[in-house]
């Protein structure tokens, strides 16, 4: 079993910056893919951003803003969040090991929440 805990949302005003964290077992670092998620309030779980290899992908709505990274010593996932915006509110969710069927771990989710 993966488990995966994430770390670092909160409250902050529209143009802040927050960096969420990801970490899990370090045997998944380095075979595995990584992506970011997020699930705003009555809406359904959305794409952010993901990264494979060095290959790095982001939903159009936060490219630019969002800087998806990961650090295979540290065994931690990231994803820097710059230039917030009150649309950004919503529960991320992290998520590793993807296959054709989706990724196979999550974790719980933090929330964040920006305020205008």
């Amino acid at each position: 079993q993966v488990q995966l805990v994430e770390s670092g949302g909160g409250s902050v005003q529209a143009g802040g910056s927050l960096k969420l964290s990801c970490a899990g077992p370090r045997r998944i670092f380095g075979s595995c893919g990584f992506g970011w998620y997020r699930q705003a309030p009555g809406k359904e779980r959305e794409f952010v951003s993901t990264i494979d290899t060095g290959d790095t992908r982001y939903s159009p709505s936060v490219k630019g803003r969002f800087t998806i990274s990961q650090v295979n010593a540290e065994a931690t996932l990231y994803l820097q969040m710059d230039n917030l915006k009150s649309e950004d509110t919503a529960v991320y969710y992290c998520a590793a090991c993807r296959t054709s069927g989706g990724f196979q771990y999550w974790g719980q989710g933090t929330q964040v929440t920006i305020s205008s």
